[in-house]
Parts: C-alpha cells; structure tokens; sequence
C-alpha cells in the first residue's frame, strides 16, 4: 500500500522584514527545494511572487494568506484546478501610460504563457491606499475606498466568470524614503507587504476565491547597488506576472458553510505533515493552528521547523507560546530534517547523543 501524501506548509509572513522572504519573491529558491522534497507544497503569494520572476511549481498550491488562515483552522479546504480564469481589477488612480503597462503585462502572459484571463475591470473610485510602519518595523496599510474594490472584484466574478482576481493598485511613489532605500539594499521592511496584505484579505474574506495584488509604481531610478534579494523589482513597469501566473493554478476553497461535496482531492488541515517558518515568527493564526496539538503536548507526526538564520523584526519564538519545535540554523538544514521526516526517520536519530527511553512521570514502577 503506497503512503499518502507528504504535505508541507512553508510560511515567510510578510510586511516583517524577514532575511530571506522579506523582499522580491527571495523565497523563491527555497520554495523550489522544498517543493522537490514534498509531494504537496502550500505556500503563500509572500514567498512565491517575484515581480516578472516566477518558477512553475506543479505540486505547489498557492494560497492567499487569509484563506490560509481558514484552512489552517479547518474552517476552508483547497480544491487543486487544472486552471482558473482571472479578472484583472485596476485602480482608478493609474495614470493611463502606467494602467497600458498593466494591460500588456495581462496580455502578454495570455499570448506567451497561455494563461486564461477575463476583460478587465477599472473601480469606480480611487482606492486610495496608505502606508504605516509600526515602530517595531512591521509594516501595514489601509485603503479609503475599499467598497469600490469590493464592486469591481463581484463585477469580474458575477459578469465576467472569474474564478481568481489579480488587483492592481497604485501605491504611493515616495522615492526618498529611507524605508525605500534601506528595502533596496536588502535592509529592513518592504513598505508596500503590509498593504497589499489588507487588499488581497479583503477579496477573499468577501467571495472567498483566489486573490493576489501588484503595485502600481513609477519605475525607479536606476541603482547599480541594489540587493540582489530586491532586484526582481527593478526588472519593468509591473509586478503583475508572477501574480497572474500564481492565480492561474490557485486552488479554490471549499468552505463548510456552503453546498459543496467534498472531492477525494480536496486537502484539509490535518493532512499536513509540516510546518516551515522563521523561528521569531510563530504568533500568526495559521500557525497556532497548525500548532495547536503540539501546543498541548499531545504526540503527534506533524512537525513544525523553526529556522534561526530567517531573523524578522518579531520576536514571537515556539519557546514563547510553549510550541514543540525542531530548531534549524539554516534552510538547508531544515531540507534534511524535512527528508528525515518524509523518511519515517527520527531526526534525533541523526544526532550524535540518543537520549536514552525513560519511565513515564507519575507511571507507577515495577
């Protein structure tokens, strides 16, 4: 009899400054070698988009970080698609050259990719999104007009037949700021993550389909000192193919309050083996979640790995919230405790000392 499948959830939350995820689609790589160990990858936008960067994964499933918070509660499941058709909402407050850049962008993955998109919509208000910082770093943002969103998102989805929605938003061009310029250099928070968060929840917690954002923003001037981890961004006038491409393969949700019959394929919470996140990020719902049993200290094969390297501007640790952990280094070595695991290997096993059986507490003795 085969073994079912192993199911990891890799999470890099975003608008927290994180070493590695916290800038253009930089979890990329290690979403690829995961995806290499797994036979089931669920991650989230944050990790995946990459600005005109992307990589096809087939086992990944790409999902929206409010619905995975659903799922990882068990109230939603993920219905893997063969393809979804995307309305593309646009803000108002592009300016024409800019909202043109976006609309080749669309039909350019169209052509090229083969991917199936619906007419577009513009909202019927300014979107008027706000940047805030938190002292700590962290990053968020508000929208003044957020029942305009609401209309063209229902317009695609009742008029249009779209089973996923890209939205493109302009965000606020403030080439000066230090937040900016520390960003580009591979420092700090992404200014704009925050945001585009509050953007994509909102769809999502609404029609409960698929959704991801793109900024709208004037190129930059050039820098030859960028990041590499920031590069991406600095490739053209959008960021909208990496969001159109991740969509186009999104699983839907399968939410209990509905009339739908689950499906053999559809995933649920408890099918996941393991968790992947950095060690000072563990406060997010999904991952007390996900957690929940490790919390309580019952036994259980789900393994949550927390890696030390991915530093945030959080310092909400397992040891914090009394989670059992596998602490890793690095990313690599939490690949090899990822292998040990799908192997049915303790990863103890691999350790030079054994700590040895020992009697139960409280257990009665012979």
């Amino acid at each position: 009899m085969s073994q079912r499948p192993y199911t990891v959830v890799l999470l890099v939350p975003t608008g927290i400054g994180a070493a590695i995820g916290g800038y253009a689609g930089d979890a990329l790589a290690i979403a690829r070698a995961v995806a290499d160990i797994a036979d089931c990858l669920i991650t989230h936008p944050n990790v995946m988009n990459g600005a005109q960067l992307y990589w096809p994964l087939p086992n990944a499933l790409y999902v929206e970080g409010y619905g995975l918070d659903q799922f990882a509660a068990g109230l939603w499941s993920l219905r893997p698609v063969h393809q979804n058709r995307i309305g593309l909402l646009l803000d108002r407050s592009i300016e024409p050259e800019l909202q043109l850049r976006h609309l080749q962008a669309a039909n350019a993955v169209q052509a090229t990719l083969g991917l199936a998109l619906t007419d577009y919509v513009v909202t019927d208000e300014p979107l008027g999104v706000c940047l805030q910082q938190a002292a700590s770093g962290a990053t968020w943002g508000t929208i003044q007009q957020p029942d305009s969103l609401l209309r063209g998102a229902e317009a695609l989805i009742k008029k249009a037949g779209a089973e996923a929605i890209a939205v493109v938003a302009r965000f606020p061009d403030d080439t000066d700021s230090l937040a900016l310029q520390n960003y580009r250099q591979g420092q700090g928070v992404d200014p704009l993550a925050g945001a585009e968060a509050v953007i994509s929840h909102l769809v999502v917690r609404t029609f409960r389909v698929p959704c991801a954002h793109a900024p709208a923003l004037q190129p930059l001037p050039l820098d030859p000192t960028v990041s590499p981890r920031s590069a991406a961004e600095e490739l053209g006038y959008t960021f909208l193919p990496c969001v159109l491409v991740g969509l186009s393969r999104a699983p839907q949700f399968v939410v209990s309050d509905r009339i739908v019959l689950p499906q053999a394929g559809d995933i649920w919470a408890n099918q996941v083996d393991a968790i992947v996140l950095p060690e000072t990020a563990c406060g997010g719902s999904a991952v007390l979640n996900l957690a929940e049993r490790l919390i309580s200290g019952i036994p259980t094969p789900r393994l949550l790995v927390a890696v030390q390297d991915n530093k945030t501007t959080l310092e909400v640790t397992p040891d914090a919230l009394g989670i059992a952990a596998v602490r890793v280094r690095s990313y690599l070595e939490a690949l090899g405790v990822l292998v040990a695991h799908r192997s049915g290997v303790s990863y103890q096993a691999t350790q030079p000392v054994i700590r040895p059986l020992q009697p139960l507490e409280g257990n009665a003795q012979w």
